[in-house]
């Protein structure tokens, strides 16, 4: 499907994908890496949309620059996060609740998010309540956040050998919110769910990937 234009509560046009039927009985908005709304981030969308969920991806770096695509080369690595120094958490909350609002009226809503994405699931969790559902995927800023309350059920997942998560900070989360269902993954590193990165795990990929939608089914039922 095309990309589609939203617009945010503080005026901000961003673009977003859209995939999935319009009259699906639930709706995801789906938070990106660091690397933009790329092929990656869009076939995420597109198995989402085929387990019957209509999906929306906002590009979260709009409010920087326009059409970004990244690799995941050690280049695209820095280029990713000199775009998302400057983008302020409030307003990134505020694309993703544009997303939310731009999925049909009526459908049960989730959020999941991943790397940097898995922050703002998180935050979309415990800053709005525009979410029945949040499935955060190996996300560094949790633990800084993680004695703020959720407003919905949320899952985490995170890979045990996550080089810029260490697992001091996976049970700082999990002490500090027992009611949070915690997956980690023996072996796994950052990026284990993702299929164009060295770092790809095809079975903890699926695994999780099984356990999110499970989740998903039973909190937006």
């Amino acid at each position: 499907m095309p990309d589609i234009e939203i617009t945010a509560a503080d005026g901000h046009v961003l673009a977003a994908y859209v995939t999935g039927a319009a009259n699906a009985p639930r709706g995801l908005v789906v938070a990106q890496e660091i690397f933009g709304v790329n092929s990656h981030m869009r076939n995420v969308a597109d198995r989402f949309a085929a387990a019957g969920y209509r999906v929306i991806v906002p590009a979260l770096f709009d409010r920087v620059e326009r059409g970004v695509a990244l690799g995941y080369q050690s280049p695209d690595v820095a280029r990713g996060r000199e775009l998302r120094a400057p983008i302020d958490a409030h307003k990134t909350l505020l694309d993703v609740l544009a997303a939310a609002a731009a999925l049909p009226a009526g459908m049960g809503r989730g959020i999941v998010g991943y790397c940097w994405g898995g922050t703002v699931a998180w935050h979309g969790a415990t800053r709005s309540k525009a979410f029945g559902a949040a499935s955060a995927w190996y996300g560094g800023g949790i633990a800084a956040a993680r004695d703020e309350t959720p407003n919905c059920p949320v899952q985490m997942h995170f890979g045990e050998t996550d080089a810029s998560i260490p697992m001091a900070d996976v049970q700082a989360i999990r002490s500090a919110q027992p009611g949070v269902e915690l997956h980690v993954y023996a072996g796994a590193g950052h990026g284990f769910g993702c299929d164009e990165r060295g770092s790809f795990s095809p079975a903890d990929a699926a695994l999780a990937l099984q356990r999110t939608l499970d989740f998903l089914a039973r909190a937006l039922a």
